[in-house]
Formats: structure tokens, C-alpha cells, sequence
């Protein structure tokens, strides 16, 4: 698949990633609420590291730089 997501887009989602890991793993968020916060920034791992976010698709969001011909 095309991938739809710009550098900038993939550091914010790693940013926000690991501070969600900190947080859960310092037990400042804890429960149903720090598992789904940690899965949450699991996705944002991964769809940083593809390059791709599904939920973009839909709308015709697309982040990266256009290339010049």
C-alpha cells in the first residue's frame, strides 16, 4: 500500500508512544484506562514504523511531502 504518513506525523506518534509508556510504567496511569492507553500507543508504534494509518485513508489524508518531477 501507498504510505500516507510524513516524518513529522511519525515523530509525534513515537513522542506520544513513549510517553504513554513512561506514564504506564511509573504507575501514573494504571487500570482498564493505562492498558488501553498502552495499546493505543502500541498502534502509533506500529503505524509509525509503516508508514501507513489506516484511519487517513478514508478522508484522503496524506502527510508526506509531494515530490518534484
Amino acid at each position: 500500500m501507498k504510505k500516507n504518513m510524513g516524518s513529522a506525523d511519525k515523530i509525534v506518534r513515537l513522542v506520544i508512544a513513549a510517553i504513554i509508556a513512561i506514564l504506564y510504567f511509573t504507575n501514573t496511569i494504571t487500570g482498564t484506562l493505562g492498558i488501553v492507553l498502552l495499546v493505543l500507543a502500541a498502534v502509533f508504534v506500529l503505524t509509525s514504523l509503516i508508514g501507513l494509518c489506516p484511519l487517513y485513508l478514508p478522508f484522503g489524508i496524506n502527510t508526506c511531502k509531494l515530490k518534484k518531477n
